[in-house]
């Protein structure tokens, strides 16, 4: 549970932060195609990030084979920023709490 929270607080402060890799930015599909040929990463979760006007879509990349990833901003007109990147990525698996049957 402790890690399950500080990989919450991690992520967290990666998207309210400034973007550390600011001058990293491209057309999505450049991002992704490098992403996923130069650094074997997959797409491993995402989510929309701000208010309507300016909502992106965080994105999370991972390799299970190299444990590199990569977490990038996508905007409404196909812009990606990468935020983050990093090396010893382990995928986190949600608890799943098994409840008895009533009666």
């Amino acid at each position: 549970m402790k890690r399950l929270i500080a990989l919450g607080l991690g992520f967290g402060a990666v998207i309210t932060a400034l973007p550390a890799h600011a001058g990293d930015c491209a057309l999505r599909t450049q991002v992704v195609d490098r992403l996923m040929n130069d650094y074997s990463e997959q797409l491993t979760a995402g989510g929309l990030h701000g208010a309507v006007e300016t909502a992106g879509v965080i994105e999370v990349w991972a390799s299970p084979e190299t444990g590199t990833f990569t977490v990038m901003r996508t905007d409404a007109a196909g812009q990606s920023c990468i935020l983050a990147t990093g090396t010893g990525w382990q995928a986190a698996s949600p608890r799943v709490v098994e409840t008895g049957l009533a009666g």
